[in-house]
């Protein structure tokens, strides 16, 4: 995590309870806790996300330090971590727990407790993933947003080709520990071959295997890459992906428009920071005593086109009219 990215979150989310008056302070333990339990790292990725999520609460009239209290807890793409953080967040204990990054957290914080609320904003299938039974209407105490993120892979793939049409080969990159790894695979490379591509999976879950993985494609004559959804790559490993991108002249596709802001050259995604504001409602909806049962799971009906031109230049590439014309933004 850069220092940078560190000082961004702290000054997005520690600022307000630095200025807290030590009265307001005594009176935090009387308030509604929220648990956020998070697969990814406070950094400038996830602080659009929290944002939202704090954008969503203030919507349904809590305010983080007036009238309710969030409790963080980073897992930072190393999901073994996950079940100690859920634990902890139970037996302090707090009032709900808000799941995100995967379907991981929420998997792991539903085992943890039958009897908290517990809100998801995840890019996974949470019917597919056990998280709930029906969409329409969620049992036990789960339900959420689904951003069906790790659904998109077609899409990726074909922008990807309409702005690289000379790349024959299309690899893509996807850490086996993520729950949606199968599915994003094999979701890729039906794209790739309805395309008439051959596609290169490549699996990475540590640093070296992402440096491995993109000497292979590049040996292997891969002449683009996708980058799958995964707090992991998109988070930890976002400052090697886009160095090992620039030194190889790659073009890549990301599964988050932050990535492209921070200098990634495309992405085609669900709007996150929306669907984290829709969380922190649904939070906030049961802080005032509705029930999960009774608040069906939501999807995503915005999907983001973003391209970098800068970086599109600096790579060499021409972005074809048509496929700019579809951009909802286009970063110059």
């Amino acid at each position: 995590m850069s220092n940078m990215g560190r000082r961004e979150f702290v000054a997005l989310l520690g600022g307000a309870a630095a200025a807290w008056p030590i009265a307001a302070r005594a009176q935090q333990a009387a308030m509604p806790v929220i648990g956020f339990l998070s697969g990814g790292s406070p950094d400038a990725v996830w602080a659009g996300m929290v944002t939202g999520f704090r954008r969503g609460l203030n919507e349904t009239g809590f305010v983080d330090g007036q009238n309710v209290s969030i409790e963080y807890r980073w897992a930072e793409g190393q999901y073994d971590r996950l079940p100690k953080l859920a634990g902890d967040l139970v037996s302090r204990p707090v009032t709900i727990i808000l799941a995100a990054g995967g379907s991981e957290p929420a998997r792991i914080a539903k085992a943890a407790t039958t009897t908290i609320p517990i809100v998801f904003a995840s890019g996974a299938d949470p019917v597919k993933n056990g998280l709930v039974s029906s969409l329409n209407r969620p049992d036990g105490n789960v339900t959420g947003v689904s951003l069906i993120g790790a659904a998109l892979e077609a899409k990726r793939v074909e922008a990807l080709h309409d702005l690289v049409p000379n790349a024959s080969t299309i690899a893509v990159l996807i850490n086996p520990n993520y729950s949606e790894a199968k599915a994003q695979s094999q979701e890729v490379q039906a794209a790739a071959a309805q395309l008439g591509l051959k596609s290169i999976v490549l699996m990475a879950s540590t640093e070296r295997d992402i440096d491995d993985a993109i000497a292979s494609l590049v040996q292997q004559g891969a002449g683009a890459l996708v980058v799958t959804l995964d707090p992991f790559l998109f988070v930890n490993r976002r400052q090697q992906l886009f160095a090992l991108a620039e030194r190889h002249s790659l073009p890549v596709m990301y599964s988050l428009r932050a990535m492209v802001i921070a200098g990634g050259l495309i992405s085609y995604a669900t709007d996150f920071p929306d669907g984290f504001r829709q969380a922190g409602i649904y939070v906030g909806k049961i802080l005032k005593g509705t029930k999960p049962i009774d608040l069906p799971v939501l999807q995503p009906t915005k999907f983001e086109l973003v391209i970098n031109l800068k970086t599109a230049r600096a790579l060499g590439l021409d972005v074809p009219p048509t496929l700019l014309a579809r951009a909802d933004e286009v970063i110059e």
